[in-house]
């Protein structure tokens, strides 16, 4: 028996097709703080034309009585950048854990920040249903009730400052261990100081400016970053 002759030349296998990473998670942290940064902004108008009342609450919601729809639209908006952010805030978590060393605090501490600003737009938010009933029905509520629901509504959902332990751990992670582009990096450590600076003066809500700004930033930016094996 003649052994079986092999061919010459046999065929190469085809190289393994490249990997995209996951991109929907940092898009949708992108979204969420353009809805966040936009939507907040936009329903804020809801008290524009109590400003001359401020001394006074009757007046004060009185001038709001026919906005109720402004409310509702912030309740909205608050729900989608919750759930948006909430997949951030876990997308992130597990990018970074696969690009620090074992056991690194960052990835938690990164999320942690996300987080926190979940919690004021849910107490932001949440306000929204007892707020649109009573401005609905105001000659059957005492305006003394109304007025402190109308801070809530227009301070909670401002308050971004956790964005800034978000942008701070991601800074650290990546000067200190490339997890990510070096520009990003420093463009995460000046954020980080901007809202600690919004922190330490009683403006705490403005730091939904450049959290809101980060947030577009850092998903468009993860989103687009190169496939395994490449910088981030």
């Amino acid at each position: 028996m003649h052994p079986a002759t092999l061919p010459e030349n046999p065929p190469s296998a085809a190289p393994p097709a490249p990997v995209r990473p996951p991109r929907a998670w940092a898009l949708t942290g992108a979204l969420g703080g353009l809805v966040g940064l936009v939507g907040i902004f936009t329903t804020a108008g809801l008290t524009a034309p109590a400003e001359p009342y401020s001394a006074d609450n009757a007046g004060y919601v009185a001038a709001l009585t026919d906005r109720a729809g402004y409310v509702w639209a912030h309740q909205v908006v608050t729900v989608v950048a919750i759930v948006c952010l909430a997949v951030f805030a876990a997308g992130l978590r597990r990018y970074l854990g696969a690009q620090e060393p074992a056991g690194s605090l960052l990835p938690t501490l990164a999320a942690s920040g996300v987080g926190l600003v979940l919690v004021g737009l849910l107490i932001g938010g949440g306000i929204s249903t007892e707020l649109f009933f009573s401005l609905n029905a105001a000659d059957e509520w005492d305006p003394d009730v109304i007025a402190p629901m109308l801070t809530i509504y227009s301070t909670m959902a401002w308050l971004w400052g956790g964005i800034g332990l978000t942008a701070a751990a991601v800074a650290v992670g990546g000067l200190r261990h490339g997890s990510v582009s070096r520009w990003f990096a420093v463009f995460s450590a000046v954020i980080a100081v901007l809202i600690a600076a919004t922190q330490l003066a009683p403006v705490q809500y403005i730091a939904l400016v450049p959290g809101g700004i980060w947030l577009v930033v850092a998903g468009v930016t993860l989103a687009l970053r190169q496939r395994p094996g490449g910088r981030s």
